[in-house]
């Protein structure tokens, strides 16, 4: 099988395969792009210009994905790169009559769920040199009045970012594939492996803590 593609191509909107390539083009770039099924098949067999196809027709929606579970844009491209280098290794164990769409997306979750496990960060310091870059001014030296609207917004991205770290990894990824990317539950456990049931009780523990994480943000403001 041949090596896959070296990073994702952003130059194409999701669900459109690769343009010509010259006056002939060829097998997959020449024309509409086929299915994903096909797809796959050939690059089971080594067609390495078959699985660009995958990678250009999926990479925008698994970055949207990635964005919103990671929270990050660097973290996502680096999930986007780790999915399809997963998804490339496991194309042996793709079964044919299954959705690949929804396999890659099982894929991005896990990918992204081992990120935010392992990414570390500094919360305070990072809280700090945002709102000094934001301001254009040491902290201290911007209005009142100006600081006390930036520190608010800072206090409300800061929370949301905990509260859904806050949630178990399960919870996360179903309430962000719910309330972000707008699955259906049916499609949400499909995705994680979930009888409905269970998927049902993740989002609605999730929801929960969301809103017992922001309960007081929300009430603050609506007191200003």
């Amino acid at each position: 099988m041949a090596p896959p593609p070296d990073r994702p191509s952003g130059g194409q909107r999701s669900g459109e395969g690769p343009g010509p390539t010259g006056p002939s083009g060829d097998r997959l770039t020449s024309r509409m792009p086929e299915s994903d099924a096909l797809a796959v098949a050939r690059a089971r067999d080594g067609d390495s210009q078959a699985f660009r196809a995958l990678v250009e027709r999926h990479s925008r929606t698994i970055f949207r994905l990635a964005h919103r579970m990671t929270g990050n844009e660097h973290d996502a491209e680096d999930v986007v790169q780790e999915t399809f280098l997963r998804a490339y290794r496991q194309l042996g164990r793709f079964e044919a009559r299954a959705n690949f769409g929804t396999w890659l997306y099982r894929i991005a979750v896990n990918c992204s769920i081992d990120l935010i496990r392992s990414r570390r960060r500094d919360d305070a310091t990072e809280g700090s040199e945002a709102l000094e870059r934001a301001s254009g001014a040491p902290v201290g030296q911007t209005d009142p009045p100006d600081l006390d609207r930036l520190v608010f917004s800072t206090e409300i991205k800061r929370r949301v970012t905990a509260a859904l770290e806050g949630l178990s990894q399960m919870e996360r990824a179903a309430f962000v594939l719910r309330h972000f990317e707008g699955q259906s539950i049916e499609e949400i456990g499909r995705t994680l492996g979930l009888r409905t049931n269970a998927t049902k009780h993740s989002i609605f523990r999730a929801v929960r803590k969301m809103r017992v994480a922001l309960e007081p943000l929300v009430d603050a403001e609506g007191s200003r």
